[in-house]
């Protein structure tokens, strides 16, 4: 990592190096008040987001106030933000697009309600691309967001804004939400935990009953597990997801012994790059090593699978144009999409006679997974299929073809648990030979977040991952 070029906001005041759980602790004894934390959040916003381009719009004033009232959540104010794809009340919503005028709500999204009522406090919202669409934060309405561990490359997508700001400093916790893993693929990039829960443990952005599953989950990104476990705990004590296990309270106990698959390679049998290779097996090994049984395994999935989801997400762009931005406001205009939107539709278009036989075989996948999982208790994998690109590898000005076959290389592994709704949690396990982040992830069962989180604990707690905080 070369400390010359990083963008920190870690500082020596009253949010330090600390994770939320601590900030949270420390105003619950009087040691901290959350005015002093959220004006310091504040101060260094305005120090990194001048390098970083990571907020859409700001609501200091607002956090500001709103940090001298009693807050009656687990996280007793401290400061947050919401991803550019969920509506805060006063903030216009873009969703990283030109084609939409940025009209302002009066009332917080479902999610961002959820997110509220744990106790956090909203400063202002967070880029994403052009309506979540790819695996960067890149836009041509708000220009490229730079990962603090080097500005010159892509913080991931699509909540790449609230992964630049928890991995730089500035807030502990962020809002983010995960369609093909837009929560787990920046928190990778930025060296940061990222769950997606199993569907249902958040109540979600609903989507056409036809679709074959809706794939769409939100959460948060932070620097530890704990944090992670924390923020799903209390959304559980406020809404229930009763079809599941309870996540409940973090345990100092670890799991019982797990067995525990391992998959480096794609559905067509090609392994990600060496480097992520390596780092998953190291992670193998430090599994081994606390007891745990592994075993290497090929790709068991079908090898149309990663055809038939891009079908399903040339579908999305296919709604955007057609429905879903009619529904976000009238002033929609479909003429200034980006290329790679524009892509999309016409790749739909083309194969649209393709979309039943996919959309059987992706719910025919949801079993698939199921009865894949019985034998194993976790499936270990690297999250992507690259390291960290560099900015404008997916960027706006990127065809559409190109565009296409980079982010089929870059996303082998994250999109199983979205059809699936399992359970998927990115940690950050090293960094590759440019000083960049390196992700793994660990999946596991249907409603099994409790044990996958267990495992998570167990391993950064044996473990020396570097952050930009050490």
């Amino acid at each position: 990592m070369d400390s010359e070029v990083v963008v920190s906001a870690f500082q020596d005041d009253s949010l330090g190096s600390d994770d939320a759980i601590v900030i949270a602790e420390k105003i619950k004894k009087g040691e901290l008040d959350a005015k002093t934390v959220t004006r310091d959040a504040i101060r260094r916003a305005e120090l990194v987001n001048p390098k970083l381009n990571a907020i859409t719009e700001e609501n200091f004033d607002f956090a500001q106030a709103n940090s001298e009232k009693k807050f009656s959540g687990f996280f007793q104010g401290v400061p947050t933000f919401i991803k550019d794809t969920d509506e805060v009340p006063g903030l216009p919503l873009y969703l990283g697009s030109r084609s939409l005028p940025g009209e302002s709500s009066d009332k917080y999204s479902k999610a961002a309600k959820q997110i509220i009522d744990t106790g956090l406090n909203c400063l202002g919202t967070t880029t994403t691309p052009e309506f979540g669409l790819t695996g960067t934060t890149e836009s041509l309405r708000f220009g490229a967001t730079c990962n603090p561990w080097n500005p010159a490359f892509s913080t991931g997508g699509s909540s790449g804004g609230s992964s630049a700001l928890v991995a730089a400093g500035v807030v502990p916790i962020a809002h983010a939400n995960d369609g093909a893993g837009s929560i787990r693929i920046p928190a990778s990039c930025c060296g940061l935990v990222g769950l997606k829960a199993s569907r249902g443990r958040i109540k979600d952005k609903e989507v056409p009953g036809y679709l074959p599953a809706n794939i769409l989950h939100d959460g948060v990104v932070t620097r530890s597990v704990r944090d992670t476990w924390a923020f799903h705990a209390e959304i559980e004590k406020n809404i229930p997801a009763k079809e599941y296990p309870a996540i409940g309270n973090i345990s100092g106990s670890f799991p019982e012994k797990l067995k525990i698959a391992v998959l480096t390679e794609n559905c067509l049998g090609e392994d990600s790059s060496a480097e992520l290779v390596q780092a998953t097996h190291d992670v193998a090994k430090l599994c081994n090593s606390l007891g745990h049984k592994i075993e290497m395994i090929s790709n068991p999935f079908y090898r149309k699978f990663d055809e038939d989801f891009w079908l399903l997400w040339a579908h999305f762009g296919f709604l955007i144009r057609y429905s879903v931005g009619k529904e976000l406001s009238k002033k929609f205009d479909h003429t200034q999409l980006e290329q790679w939107p524009k892509y999309l539709i016409a790749r739909h278009w083309k194969n649209i006679h393709k979309i039943p036989i996919a959309f059987w075989r992706l719910r025919r996948f949801v079993s698939q997974y199921e009865n894949f999982m019985q034998d194993f208790d976790i499936l270990l994998t690297p999250t992507l299929g690259t390291t960290v690109p560099e900015l404008g590898f997916f960027g706006p000005e990127v065809s559409g073809q190109d565009h296409w076959e980079r982010i089929n290389e870059f996303l082998p592994f994250t999109k199983y648990q979205n059809i699936s709704g399992a359970p998927a949690i990115t940690l950050p396990c090293g960094t590759d030979t440019k000083g960049l982040p390196i992700g793994i992830q660990l999946s596991s069962n249907l409603g099994e977040d409790r044990l996958l989180l267990k495992l998570s604990l167990q391993l950064e707690q044996n473990s020396n991952w570097k952050s930009l905080s050490k």
